[in-house]
């Protein structure tokens, strides 16, 4: 390998190490912006809205009690799931994300 071929690798390892640290700092507080407005006395509102009027309509279509609360149930825990999966998503405090791959997870 060249000395330019050398510095060239390095100076494409520096731009990767300082793009996942970019990475580290600004994704976490994404998703915990998105965690926070899911989980916002707001949001609860408007999800237990979007759960009444969910139910609502069921019933209203025909559907038995026992059917569209578990529906309704299963409806709920979409969102709840989502929100799990992006607390998952945010690496613990203090520690940087520092390869592709861990990025990747």
């Amino acid at each position: 390998m060249s000395e330019e071929e050398g510095k060239r690798g390095q100076s494409e390892a520096e731009e990767v190490s300082q793009i996942l640290g970019v990475v580290s700092e600004k994704v976490p507080a994404l998703i915990k912006g998105l965690i926070s407005s899911v989980f916002s006395e707001e949001a609860g509102r408007n999800m237990g809205r979007a759960a009444a009027a969910f139910y609502k309509e069921l019933k209203e279509g025909g559907i038995p009690d026992e059917a569209a609360l578990k529906m309704t149930k299963d409806y709920i825990a979409a969102f709840t799931n989502v929100s799990e999966f992006l607390k998952g998503a945010v690496p613990p405090k203090g520690k940087p994300v520092e390869t592709v791959e861990e990025c990747k997870k």
